[in-house]
């Protein structure tokens, strides 16, 4: 053994042989061959990504760095560190805006890649959101760095491809967007949060079985505004929305105004030929408010109920909410008082009762309202109707003007209770009337319930000039009934009429002996107020007759009377009394020309039964009812029906298939 390690020792000591020149000189060149060879035959087909090797040094570092730092993450100060991020990223969400549009519905499908042959880079996804596009170019650096072989860009390629649609799926509802929103179909987070009062359309029905229709008049305007709302926004509105009557209520129409000291309001009745269907009537009735001399009008005591909850921060809530009682305050006379109520968690006096010559004061408890926190709305209302009490003097009037995105949260939940709170409180003369604001997190239903509650009216705010139409132009007509609880029944003669339909009104049906008992409640006409009510009759022998007769009926009809379709009777009380009076007419069976205003309600009426995808206007389309509306717009003095025309086509090209 000692000989051994002396041998080794001895030959340590000793120098190297010299290199082989030959044989290292050969070695070299048997490798460069080879690399040669591979690089300029490439195997078919794509090659599997690279592994971590000593081959790829700066990705194995970045894996041993990633295990590195999970393990540290499990620290105790690693915690805190990353709570403290975690922290940051909700406070950079939170203030964010809330009213920029958001991209394209992450739902949406993401087109497939494909790869087109081996010579040919993986395409990579198309895409319009900039968070998928910076990912992908995010990715691609990191990748480049680890990526030293030929193969690397198909490599990289991959990657994006493959990474470009998880982050649009995964990122896409966070991401802020130019990205227009589609268009035709209502944003999801709208369709999961409003509400809207309305009904399944009514059918035809057989004037044998019930030749008596009763409804309760309805003035109201909200839904045309919603649906403007909604077109305006690139998508068709809910067929929930449409209200048909109000639809056709909106307008303006030259009607003839009642007689001087006779009834409040005038009516009258027009037959004619129906626009989508040749074998049918349109009945249209008409009512006209008197317009008595504001001068001579009792002072008004108004009450401003401001829904501040943080859902009313949005431009076109709070903000257009201000705008418009700026404008509303001009119509005031000075011996007017206004006062202020703000419901956002707790009720608050924003505005003690103030006449109306103080507009500086006013106007200063105006500004100073801000958006934020839950809604209270029952606490608000009950402030709102002490303060009215208090402000009633002998001869005035006291309104009270709900202004909300209809979100009651907080209070009473129950909307019968609620609805009996207004209902009790109508009777001390204080009415209520409201105004929504806002899309979004509007709750329409609730609304339309508390106007009727209180013997109001509920209007839909979307701009300046719809506040301009509601509460300077309008706003006599808003806050003076000149006839309450107002009633229409139309009997019709089975002797002239198969079957009728009435369009529209479906949450204003009554039992037709609801029409004489006073105790039932109805709907009010303002000072010169209209009324529209448009019926689908059939004649009797016409081939569009829908209900087979029984066979054992027996024989009806009042042949003496055959030169009458039908009788209407109305019924309204006057201000103040509890009964009413009655106004009864005989309605022509005579067919004649149609009016201009019978063919623009009937163009209205039409366009609404598009919208709602109706069964019974047969082939009648959009540009059916944009050339009768076209033909019927008369003088338009302030372009309502120019803006319906626009709206129609606007209506027509997002419905149409593609």
């Amino acid at each position: 053994m000692t000989d051994d390690l002396e041998r080794l020792r001895a030959a340590l000591k000793t120098a190297p042989p010299a290199a082989d020149a030959s044989r290292k000189a050969a070695d070299i060149s048997a490798a460069m061959a080879a690399f040669d060879q591979e690089t300029e035959n490439p195997l078919q087909g794509s090659p599997a990504e690279p592994r971590p090797s000593n081959s790829r040094p700066m990705m194995g570092r970045l894996i041993d760095g990633g295990i590195s730092m999970i393990h540290a993450l499990t620290s105790r100060a690693g915690l805190a560190a990353t709570t403290g991020l975690v922290t940051a990223g909700l406070a950079v969400l939170i203030v964010l805006p809330q009213d920029i549009g958001f991209g394209p519905n992450p739902d949406d499908a993401f087109p497939e890649t494909r790869n087109e042959s081996a010579d040919m880079t993986v395409a990579t996804v198309a895409s319009d959101a900039p968070v998928e596009r910076d990912l992908a170019e995010a990715v691609e650096p990191m990748l480049e760095l680890a990526s030293p072989s030929p193969a690397a860009p198909l490599v990289r390629q991959a990657a994006r491809a493959k990474m470009a649609p998880a982050a649009g799926v995964a990122l896409d509802s966070m991401a802020l967007s130019d990205a227009p929103m589609a268009f035709g179909r209502a944003p999801q987070a709208e369709l999961a949060t409003e509400e809207f009062a309305n009904d399944e359309a009514a059918g035809v029905t057989a004037v044998t079985d019930q030749p008596v229709s009763t409804f309760s008049v309805d003035v109201d305007t909200a839904s045309w505004s919603v649906l403007r709302s909604s077109l305006m926004n690139g998508y068709l509105p809910p067929s929930d929305a449409i209200r048909i009557e109000e639809m056709v209520n909106y307008f303006p129409y030259a009607y003839p105004a009642p007689k001087p000291g006779g009834d409040p309001f005038e009516p009258t009745v027009n037959l004619s030929q129906t626009p989508w269907n040749p074998n049918t009537q349109i009945l249209h009735i008409a009512l006209q408010g008197e317009m008595p001399a504001v001068q001579d009008r009792p002072p008004l005591n108004l009450v401003f109920l401001i829904d501040t909850s943080g859902s009313m921060q949005d431009a076109n809530k709070l903000p257009l909410l201000k705008q418009s009682l700026r404008l509303m305050l001009g119509e005031l006379r000075p011996e007017d008082e206004v006062a202020m109520v703000a419901y956002a968690g707790s009720a608050g006096l924003v505005l003690e009762p103030t006449p109306a010559g103080e507009a500086s004061k006013i106007l200063a408890a105006l500004d100073r309202l801000e958006a934020g926190g839950s809604t209270a709305g029952q606490e608000g209302l009950e402030q709102a109707y002490a303060i009215a009490a208090d402000m009633a003097g002998e001869g005035e009037l006291s309104r009270i003007l709900l202004a909300t995105d209809g979100d009651f949260n907080v209070g009473i939940h129950d909307p019968d209770a609620l609805e009996d709170f207004i209902a009790a409180k109508r009777e001390t003369g204080a009415y209520l009337s409201v105004l929504g604001f806002g899309r979004g997190n509007l709750d329409d239903a609730t609304m339309q319930a508390l106007a009727q509650a209180g013997n109001g009216q509920a209007a839909h705010i979307d701009t300046i000039a719809e506040a301009q139409k509601v509460l300077v132009d309008q706003l006599t007509g808003q806050l003076f009934p000149i006839a309450q609880d107002v009633k229409v029944q139309v009997e019709f003669n089975p002797a002239v009429v198969a079957e009728y339909r009435l369009i529209g009104y479906e949450t204003r049906a009554l039992r037709r002996e609801d029409f004489a008992n006073d105790k039932v409640d109805a709907g009010e006409i303002g000072a010169g107020h209209q009324v529209t009510a448009l019926y689908e009759v059939t004649p009797v022998g016409s081939p569009a007759v829908l209900n087979e007769p029984l066979r054992y009926q027996p024989g009806a009809g009042t042949r003496e009377a055959s030169d009458e379709l039908g009788f209407l009777r109305l019924r309204y009380k006057a201000p103040g009394e509890s009964e009413s009076h009655l106004i009864e007419t005989a309605i022509p069976a005579g067919v004649s020309e149609a009016s201009v205003e019978t063919r623009f309600a009937s163009a209205i009426a039409g366009f609404g039964q598009l919208l709602r995808g109706s069964v019974y206007t047969g082939e009648w389309n959009y540009a059916d009812a944009i050339a009768l509306a076209n033909s019927a717009r008369g003088e338009d003095a302030f372009g309502y029906r120019a803006e319906a025309v626009r709206l129609m086509r606007l209506a027509e090209t997002l419905a149409a298939p593609r």
